[in-house]
């Protein structure tokens, strides 16, 4: 680090956030932490502060993984390390993952050149090698591609990192504080890899103005003379230091008692989480907090600090859920915990017996319930006035709806792409950017005619930099979903914008798993309004929907410009991402683009708009009853786009169709 550091002891408030902190550095086994929250909350400021306090570190001179000289790793590439080498002290790093890192970069890759020239498989290490004792930090995790968010949270489970890949096989210590931070509002994690974080920690700005007032007074303070702030704290600085080098020292004589472990147990399973990892990860939170206070024994006290910051991401059984932790119910659980017996024999607490969790009606907080519940406010009689969606129908599983072509988007699960992971499909002429991306037998194949004029007369092969042949891969991408709702008085009836509610949940949680950007475009009475800008957070989304108005006359043609408008801008944003808009409508439009226009053929003038500017488009027709217009099936011909019924977009009801048919 260059020059002095925003004091860890000065930090104002997010006193949840510190504490989480000093558990994994008293205690590296806890986990992690993932800090959510809003962007400016000093997120970032509390991670690199706590670096500052971690110990010096006593390595082996040279060793590129930072083994320690007591006791290095015996299975350290840059072994073995004779026990009697001097050694050398250095601070504990932080090293930091940036978003757009490769897998190359963060497990280690092999040196390209040298292989092929030399036949030698040479190692470079990568950034989970760096942070060997030390901390990793990720800034805004959740943009993170998911294989990488894999493959470092095996590593931090773990404390090792393998490597297979391109003739290497290398194994090497990786024991590290993992840090994750992530915006909400810029996308969530998912459940799997939540569930992989130790501890998790929601962050928001103060509301209280006398926090807020020192929050800027202490920047200010430190932005004007950094060296004469830092001094100011150094005292608080270095007790917290000596504090975790001493709660490192007694942590691993910290007794855990069977009454607390059961409690332990016992609160699992009032919170109905999944698997055993909760467990693990409350019972090493509350040894550390136990060290972090100086006591011997862990206590109620100290389980209950360590399930507080371990349970809340835990809870989350779907996109739609709200995180947090209900404090009564953790309570209530703690105490229902407290009341139970232990069992006399082998016989007692088994199944019927009454024993073992609370109640979920009495201890645990209550189920999330199905999207059907998601906030909708009842509507008030009466026509002509605006009026809130109804509580949607009962969700299904979407079937798939891509773009045609081959896209270059970032990774995801939707349209086929060229990616940097998936299948090799052919070779090219283009240089290979990393060792994964090189195809070895088109290489092999463009350099062998040349190997006697290049004088080879041994082993090795002869490279020219024109010989290297780079794979093309093809992936899947994630795309940008913008749905266009009608919201008109001629879709409000409450059955079908019910069952509108229920498709676009469905496909909400179909775009959330498939790495997908949404947006959400309404229109109704005199306009259209973008009710969602594009967006990763799928959670937001079905809250805007929640909250959607109804009624009045249908504006189709304005409604389908105001998307053009919106994809036009995130276009420009985001070149590579390619959209995929879905309109739903009966296609009774009411109201003209231009005075005196005709509404159905301006819409279809429209959706031509939209064709011409290479858009996908997706109508699903919600007309419905004894007497149909079709209206929606020529909007869908303008925008040279298939036209789907509400009932075509579950997987389940199509695979059933499809199934008959060939019963039949």
């Amino acid at each position: 680090m260059t020059g002095p550091q925003f004091p860890f002891s000065a930090v104002v408030g997010h006193d949840d956030l510190r504490l989480a902190l000093l558990l994994n550095a008293v205690h590296p086994g806890v986990g992690g932490v993932l800090v959510r929250g809003e962007k400016g909350t000093a997120k970032s400021t509390a991670v690199r502060a706590l670096a500052a306090l971690l110990p010096a570190l006593d390595v082996v001179p040279g060793c590129r993984f930072g083994c320690a000289p007591g006791a290095p790793d015996p299975a350290c590439p840059d072994g073995p390390h004779p026990g009697t080498v001097a050694a050398e002290t250095r601070p504990a790093r932080l090293v930091e993952l940036p978003v757009g890192a490769t897998e190359d970069r963060l497990v280690g890759s092999l040196d390209l050149e040298r292989a092929l020239s030399e036949g030698v498989r040479a190692y470079q290490p990568g950034l989970l090698a760096d942070a060997h004792r030390g901390v990793l930090y990720v800034d805004e995790v959740n943009l993170l591609h998911d294989h990488l968010v894999d493959l470092l949270l095996d590593a931090a489970a773990m404390g090792r990192a393998h490597v297979e890949r391109d003739g290497v096989s290398v194994s090497h210590a990786a024991r590290f504080l993992l840090v994750g931070t992530m915006n909400p509002e810029e996308g969530e994690l998912r459940p799997q890899l939540l569930d992989r974080f130790g501890l998790t920690v929601d962050v928001r700005a103060a509301r209280d103005v006398e926090t807020r007032v020192e929050v800027v007074r202490r920047r200010l303070a430190f932005e004007a003379d950094p060296d004469g702030f830092a001094a100011a704290w150094a005292d608080q600085e270095q007790a917290t230091a000596r504090r975790i080098a001493q709660a490192r020292e007694r942590v691993d004589a910290v007794v855990l008692p069977d009454t607390e472990l059961r409690r332990i147990a016992a609160v699992c399973a009032a919170f109905d989480v999944d698997g055993m990892r909760a467990d693990l990860v409350i019972a090493r939170g509350a040894v550390a907090h136990a060290a972090w206070r100086g006591a011997e024994t862990v206590a109620e006290e100290d389980v209950r600090v360590a399930a507080r910051l371990a349970l809340p991401h835990r809870r989350r059984r779907d996109p739609f859920d709200e995180p947090g932790m209900d404090e009564q119910a953790l309570d209530d659980a703690l105490r229902e915990a407290a009341e139970e017996e232990p069992p006399d024999g082998p016989d007692d607490g088994g199944p019927g017996d009454g024993g073992g969790a609370p109640d979920p009606g009495e201890g645990a907080p209550p189920s999330s319930g199905s999207d059907s519940d998601a906030g909708a406010a009842p509507r008030p009689a009466g026509d002509g006035t605006p009026r809130s969606t109804p509580p949607a129908s009962a969700p299904f599983r979407a079937r798939l709806l891509q773009v045609p072509g081959i896209g270059e988007g970032a990774p995801g699960r939707r349209s086929r792409a060229r990616t940097d992971t998936g299948r090799v499909v052919r070779a090219s002429g283009a240089v290979p950017r990393r060792a994964a991306d090189l195809h070895l037998p088109a290489t092999i194949a463009a350099a062998a005619p040349h190997q006697h004029r290049r004088g080879r007369t041994g082993a090795g092969l002869r490279l020219h930099a024109g010989d290297l042949r780079s794979a093309e891969r093809e992936g899947r991408e994630g795309n940008l979903v913008l749905f266009a709702v009608d919201a008109s008085g001629s879709m409000a009836a409450r059955q079908r914008m019910a069952a509108v509610s229920g498709a676009v949940l469905s496909l909400l949680r179909d775009a959330y798993q498939r790495r997908d950007k949404v947006g959400l475009v309404s229109f109704r009475a005199g306009g259209a309004e973008l009710v969602l800008p594009p967006t990763s957070s799928v959670p937001t989304a079905q809250t805007r929907l929640a909250q959607l108005r109804t009624g009045g006359r249908t504006p189709l043609a304005e409604g389908l410009l105001r998307a053009r408008a919106v994809l036009r801008v995130e276009r420009l944003r985001d070149p590579r991402r390619r959209a995929l808009l879905v309109l739903l409508t009966d296609g009774r439009a009411t109201v003209a683009a231009r005075p005196g226009g005709d509404p159905v053929a301006d819409a279809c003038g429209a959706a031509g708009l939209l064709a011409a500017d290479g858009v996908a488009t997706i109508v699903v027709d919600c007309e419905s009853g004894p007497v149909r217009l079709g209206l929606a099936t020529r909007v869908a011909a303008a925008a040279q786009g298939p036209v789907l019924g509400l009932a075509e977009l579950s997987a389940d009801q199509v695979a059933g169709v499809v199934r008959a048919a060939r019963a039949a």
